[in-house]
Protein backbone atom coordinates (compact mmCIF):
# COMPACT_ATOMS: atom_id res chain seq x y z
CA UNK A 1 0.00 0.00 0.00
CA UNK A 2 2.97 2.39 1.00
CA UNK A 3 4.88 1.58 -2.20
CA UNK A 4 1.43 2.15 -4.45
CA UNK A 5 0.93 5.56 -2.45
CA UNK A 6 4.51 6.51 -3.43
CA UNK A 7 3.97 5.27 -6.74
CA UNK A 8 0.99 7.83 -7.48
CA UNK A 9 2.50 10.84 -5.91
CA UNK A 10 5.14 10.25 -7.84
CA UNK A 11 3.48 10.40 -11.17
CA UNK A 12 1.54 13.78 -9.66
CA UNK A 13 5.10 15.24 -9.00
CA UNK A 14 6.70 14.26 -12.21
CA UNK A 15 3.66 15.60 -14.26
CA UNK A 16 3.17 19.21 -12.42
CA UNK A 17 7.13 19.26 -12.54
CA UNK A 18 7.07 19.06 -16.49
CA UNK A 19 4.68 21.50 -16.92
CA UNK A 20 6.79 24.33 -14.84
CA UNK A 21 10.08 23.04 -16.57
CA UNK A 22 8.48 23.40 -20.02
CA UNK A 23 6.95 26.97 -19.13
CA UNK A 24 10.23 28.43 -17.22
CA UNK A 25 12.31 27.35 -20.13
CA UNK A 26 10.86 28.33 -23.17
CA UNK A 27 10.35 32.22 -21.04
CA UNK A 28 14.27 31.86 -20.72
CA UNK A 29 14.94 30.88 -24.35
CA UNK A 30 12.58 33.73 -25.74
CA UNK A 31 14.75 36.03 -23.14
CA UNK A 32 18.10 34.51 -24.40
CA UNK A 33 17.39 34.95 -27.70
CA UNK A 34 18.21 31.21 -28.47
CA UNK A 35 16.05 28.41 -29.87
CA UNK A 36 13.83 25.98 -28.31
CA UNK A 37 16.32 23.40 -29.93
CA UNK A 38 19.55 24.04 -28.28
CA UNK A 39 17.18 24.87 -24.73
CA UNK A 40 16.05 21.44 -25.23
CA UNK A 41 19.50 19.98 -25.86
CA UNK A 42 21.09 21.93 -22.83
CA UNK A 43 18.97 22.64 -19.56
CA UNK A 44 15.93 20.49 -20.25
CA UNK A 45 17.78 17.20 -21.43
CA UNK A 46 20.64 17.91 -18.43
CA UNK A 47 17.31 18.71 -16.02
CA UNK A 48 15.73 15.52 -17.00
CA UNK A 49 18.50 13.23 -17.08
CA UNK A 50 19.31 13.73 -13.48
CA UNK A 51 17.38 10.94 -12.31
CA UNK A 52 19.07 8.61 -14.86
CA UNK A 53 22.73 9.60 -13.55
CA UNK A 54 21.82 9.31 -9.82
CA UNK A 55 20.53 5.73 -10.67
CA UNK A 56 23.47 4.82 -12.75
CA UNK A 57 25.92 6.55 -10.53
CA UNK A 58 25.01 5.35 -7.46
CA UNK A 59 24.41 1.63 -8.61
CA UNK A 60 27.73 1.13 -10.16
CA UNK A 61 29.07 2.44 -7.19
CA UNK A 62 26.58 -0.43 -4.90
CA UNK A 63 28.14 -3.27 -7.31
CA UNK A 64 24.73 -3.67 -9.75
CA UNK A 65 26.72 -2.59 -13.00
CA UNK A 66 23.78 -4.40 -15.20
CA UNK A 67 21.06 -1.93 -13.60
CA UNK A 68 23.56 1.22 -14.21
CA UNK A 69 23.74 0.38 -18.36
CA UNK A 70 20.72 -1.40 -18.22
CA UNK A 71 19.11 1.53 -17.29
CA UNK A 72 21.03 4.12 -19.75
CA UNK A 73 20.10 1.79 -22.66
CA UNK A 74 16.52 1.44 -21.35
CA UNK A 75 15.98 4.86 -20.76
CA UNK A 76 17.61 5.49 -24.22
CA UNK A 77 14.71 3.24 -26.11
CA UNK A 78 12.17 4.74 -23.62
CA UNK A 79 12.99 8.09 -25.22
CA UNK A 80 13.12 7.12 -28.93
CA UNK A 81 10.82 4.79 -29.23
CA UNK A 82 7.46 5.80 -26.82
CA UNK A 83 8.24 9.43 -25.59
CA UNK A 84 8.93 10.68 -29.37
CA UNK A 85 5.79 8.21 -30.76
CA UNK A 86 3.44 9.12 -27.67
CA UNK A 87 4.38 13.00 -28.45
CA UNK A 88 3.84 12.80 -31.92
CA UNK A 89 -0.02 10.89 -31.31
CA UNK A 90 -0.44 14.02 -29.18
CA UNK A 91 0.73 16.76 -31.77
CA UNK A 92 3.05 16.09 -34.88
CA UNK A 93 6.33 17.59 -34.49
CA UNK A 94 8.28 20.02 -36.79
CA UNK A 95 12.22 18.85 -36.96
CA UNK A 96 14.89 21.30 -38.00
CA UNK A 97 17.34 20.55 -41.04
CA UNK A 98 19.98 21.65 -38.24
CA UNK A 99 18.71 18.50 -36.15
CA UNK A 100 18.54 16.33 -38.98
CA UNK A 101 21.60 16.93 -40.06
CA UNK A 102 23.58 17.34 -36.62
CA UNK A 103 22.07 16.21 -33.33
CA UNK A 104 20.45 12.95 -34.88
CA UNK A 105 23.21 11.64 -36.16
CA UNK A 106 25.26 12.62 -33.35
CA UNK A 107 23.24 10.73 -30.73
CA UNK A 108 23.20 7.69 -33.36
CA UNK A 109 27.03 7.82 -32.99
CA UNK A 110 27.05 7.92 -29.45
CA UNK A 111 24.97 4.75 -29.32
CA UNK A 112 27.03 2.93 -31.73
CA UNK A 113 30.04 3.85 -29.64
CA UNK A 114 28.45 2.63 -26.75
CA UNK A 115 27.45 -0.76 -28.43
CA UNK A 116 31.20 -1.23 -29.30
CA UNK A 117 32.50 -0.68 -26.03
CA UNK A 118 30.09 -3.41 -25.02
CA UNK A 119 31.74 -5.86 -27.10
CA UNK A 120 33.61 -7.10 -24.52
CA UNK A 121 30.95 -7.26 -21.60
CA UNK A 122 33.26 -4.12 -19.73
CA UNK A 123 33.09 -0.34 -19.83
CA UNK A 124 36.78 0.79 -18.42
CA UNK A 125 38.12 3.86 -17.68
CA UNK A 126 39.47 4.76 -21.06
CA UNK A 127 36.06 3.88 -22.51
CA UNK A 128 34.25 6.53 -20.53
CA UNK A 129 36.96 8.88 -21.61
CA UNK A 130 36.10 8.41 -24.27
CA UNK A 131 32.56 9.14 -23.70
CA UNK A 132 33.24 12.39 -21.80
CA UNK A 133 35.33 13.86 -24.94
CA UNK A 134 32.24 12.91 -27.25
CA UNK A 135 30.33 14.55 -24.87
CA UNK A 136 32.39 17.81 -24.77
CA UNK A 137 32.40 18.04 -28.79
CA UNK A 138 28.80 17.67 -28.91
CA UNK A 139 28.00 20.45 -26.23
CA UNK A 140 30.83 22.72 -28.14
CA UNK A 141 28.57 21.80 -31.49
CA UNK A 142 25.38 22.86 -30.08
CA UNK A 143 26.81 25.97 -28.20
CA UNK A 144 28.44 27.18 -31.59
CA UNK A 145 25.11 26.77 -33.51
CA UNK A 146 22.99 28.24 -30.78
CA UNK A 147 22.56 31.69 -32.53
CA UNK A 148 23.43 30.49 -35.84
CA UNK A 149 20.30 28.87 -35.87
CA UNK A 150 17.08 30.50 -37.28
CA UNK A 151 14.26 30.87 -34.50
CA UNK A 152 11.72 28.16 -34.84
CA UNK A 153 8.00 28.96 -34.96
CA UNK A 154 6.82 29.44 -31.66
CA UNK A 155 4.27 27.86 -29.87
CA UNK A 156 2.22 28.60 -27.00
CA UNK A 157 4.14 30.93 -24.66
CA UNK A 158 3.86 32.50 -21.31
CA UNK A 159 5.50 36.07 -20.64
CA UNK A 160 7.43 35.37 -17.54
CA UNK A 161 9.55 37.45 -15.26
CA UNK A 162 13.26 36.29 -15.36
CA UNK A 163 13.72 35.66 -12.22
CA UNK A 164 9.68 33.84 -12.14
CA UNK A 165 11.23 31.55 -15.46
CA UNK A 166 14.09 30.37 -13.50
CA UNK A 167 11.91 29.54 -10.18
CA UNK A 168 9.64 27.05 -12.23
CA UNK A 169 12.65 25.49 -14.11
CA UNK A 170 14.07 24.91 -10.70
CA UNK A 171 10.70 24.19 -8.80
CA UNK A 172 10.17 21.90 -12.26
CA UNK A 173 13.25 20.06 -12.55
CA UNK A 174 12.51 19.22 -8.21
CA UNK A 175 9.14 18.04 -9.03
CA UNK A 176 10.73 15.91 -12.13
CA UNK A 177 14.24 14.29 -10.10
CA UNK A 178 11.61 13.43 -6.40
CA UNK A 179 8.58 12.52 -8.22
CA UNK A 180 10.67 10.25 -10.46
CA UNK A 181 12.67 8.93 -7.48
CA UNK A 182 9.96 7.74 -5.66
CA UNK A 183 8.49 5.98 -8.79
CA UNK A 184 12.18 4.06 -9.49
CA UNK A 185 11.86 3.03 -5.48
CA UNK A 186 8.24 1.83 -5.34
CA UNK A 187 8.39 0.19 -8.73
CA UNK A 188 11.84 -1.71 -7.86
CA UNK A 189 10.96 -3.09 -4.28
CA UNK A 190 8.10 -4.71 -5.71
CA UNK A 191 9.77 -6.42 -9.01
CA UNK A 192 12.31 -7.29 -6.14
CA UNK A 193 10.11 -9.37 -4.50
CA UNK A 194 9.05 -10.75 -7.23
CA UNK A 195 12.02 -12.45 -8.19
CA UNK A 196 13.18 -9.79 -11.25
CA UNK A 197 17.09 -9.61 -12.39
CA UNK A 198 18.61 -6.44 -12.01
CA UNK A 199 19.32 -6.93 -15.71
CA UNK A 200 15.55 -6.57 -16.78
CA UNK A 201 14.35 -3.91 -13.70
CA UNK A 202 17.22 -1.53 -15.56
CA UNK A 203 15.62 -1.80 -19.05
CA UNK A 204 12.28 -1.65 -18.13
CA UNK A 205 10.79 -0.21 -14.54
CA UNK A 206 14.01 2.04 -13.62
CA UNK A 207 14.54 2.92 -17.40
CA UNK A 208 10.62 3.93 -17.35
CA UNK A 209 10.21 5.37 -14.27
CA UNK A 210 13.76 7.81 -15.01
CA UNK A 211 12.71 8.50 -18.15
CA UNK A 212 9.02 10.15 -17.09
CA UNK A 213 10.86 13.40 -16.99
CA UNK A 214 11.74 13.40 -20.62
CA UNK A 215 7.96 11.64 -21.35
CA UNK A 216 6.19 14.16 -19.44
CA UNK A 217 8.28 17.75 -20.66
CA UNK A 218 7.87 16.15 -24.36
CA UNK A 219 4.65 15.95 -24.94
CA UNK A 220 3.66 18.55 -22.60
CA UNK A 221 5.97 20.59 -24.49
CA UNK A 222 4.25 19.30 -28.45
CA UNK A 223 1.20 19.75 -26.60
CA UNK A 224 1.91 23.62 -26.36
CA UNK A 225 3.60 23.43 -30.21
CA UNK A 226 7.21 23.52 -28.41
CA UNK A 227 8.21 20.81 -30.56
CA UNK A 228 12.04 22.28 -30.13
CA UNK A 229 11.56 21.34 -26.95
CA UNK A 230 10.06 18.67 -27.14
CA UNK A 231 12.67 16.90 -29.63
CA UNK A 232 15.97 18.00 -28.64
CA UNK A 233 15.15 17.08 -25.10
CA UNK A 234 14.76 13.45 -26.33
CA UNK A 235 17.84 13.88 -28.75
CA UNK A 236 19.56 15.60 -25.76
CA UNK A 237 18.90 13.80 -23.23
CA UNK A 238 19.94 10.14 -25.29
CA UNK A 239 23.65 11.71 -25.62
CA UNK A 240 23.65 12.60 -22.53
CA UNK A 241 22.82 9.45 -20.93
CA UNK A 242 25.29 7.72 -22.92
CA UNK A 243 28.17 10.21 -23.12
CA UNK A 244 27.80 12.10 -19.92
CA UNK A 245 26.27 10.00 -17.43
CA UNK A 246 28.19 6.12 -18.53
CA UNK A 247 31.31 8.67 -19.23
CA UNK A 248 31.21 9.75 -15.22
CA UNK A 249 30.35 6.45 -13.98
CA UNK A 250 32.58 4.99 -15.76
CA UNK A 251 35.49 6.54 -14.88
CA UNK A 252 34.09 6.65 -10.81
CA UNK A 253 33.74 3.15 -11.42
CA UNK A 254 34.68 0.35 -14.36
CA UNK A 255 31.54 -1.52 -15.23
CA UNK A 256 31.35 -5.64 -16.27
CA UNK A 257 28.53 -6.26 -17.94
CA UNK A 258 26.73 -9.70 -18.17
CA UNK A 259 22.82 -8.94 -18.10
CA UNK A 260 22.70 -6.41 -20.80
CA UNK A 261 22.61 -8.37 -24.25
CA UNK A 262 23.30 -7.11 -28.08
CA UNK A 263 19.62 -7.37 -28.98
CA UNK A 264 19.20 -4.48 -26.15
CA UNK A 265 22.18 -2.18 -27.57
CA UNK A 266 21.13 -2.93 -31.10
CA UNK A 267 17.39 -1.95 -30.66
CA UNK A 268 18.77 1.27 -29.15
CA UNK A 269 20.67 2.38 -32.06
CA UNK A 270 17.83 1.21 -34.62
CA UNK A 271 15.61 3.26 -32.32
CA UNK A 272 17.60 5.99 -32.93
CA UNK A 273 18.17 5.50 -36.99
CA UNK A 274 14.10 5.02 -37.10
CA UNK A 275 14.20 8.56 -35.92
CA UNK A 276 16.33 9.43 -38.20
CA UNK A 277 14.73 8.31 -40.60
CA UNK A 278 11.47 9.76 -39.66
CA UNK A 279 13.10 13.17 -39.43
CA UNK A 280 14.05 12.99 -43.29
CA UNK A 281 10.06 13.24 -44.52
CA UNK A 282 9.46 16.79 -44.76
CA UNK A 283 10.85 17.29 -41.07
CA UNK A 284 8.07 15.96 -39.63
CA UNK A 285 7.02 12.99 -37.11
CA UNK A 286 3.58 12.85 -38.31
CA UNK A 287 1.17 10.75 -35.85
CA UNK A 288 1.06 7.68 -38.34
CA UNK A 289 4.93 7.82 -37.38
CA UNK A 290 4.24 8.25 -33.77
CA UNK A 291 2.16 4.89 -34.19
CA UNK A 292 5.03 2.96 -35.57
CA UNK A 293 7.51 4.39 -33.26
CA UNK A 294 4.88 3.03 -29.96
CA UNK A 295 3.99 0.03 -31.56
CA UNK A 296 7.68 -0.85 -31.73
CA UNK A 297 8.43 -0.01 -28.55
CA UNK A 298 5.70 -2.06 -27.28
CA UNK A 299 6.88 -4.78 -29.31
CA UNK A 300 10.50 -4.89 -27.53
CA UNK A 301 8.99 -4.98 -24.41
CA UNK A 302 7.09 -7.57 -24.93
CA UNK A 303 9.79 -9.85 -26.28
CA UNK A 304 12.02 -8.45 -23.21
CA UNK A 305 9.28 -9.71 -20.33
CA UNK A 306 8.38 -12.92 -22.69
Amino acid sequence: MVDIILFIVGIILVLKGADWLTDGSVAVASRLGVSQLVIGLTIVAMGTSMPEFCVSLFSALKGTPDLAVGNVVGSNIFNALLIVGVAALVAPMTIRRSTVKRDIPFAVLASVALMLMCLDNHIGRLDAFILIILFAIFMTMTLRGARKDAEEPQGETKTLPTGKAVVFILLGLAGLIIGSNLFVDSASSIARSLGVSDAVIGLTIVAGGTSLPELATSVVSARKGNSGIAIGNVLGSNVFNILFILGITGLIQPMAITGITMVDLSVMVLSMCLLWLFSFTRYRIQRWEGAVLTAAFIGYMAWLLA
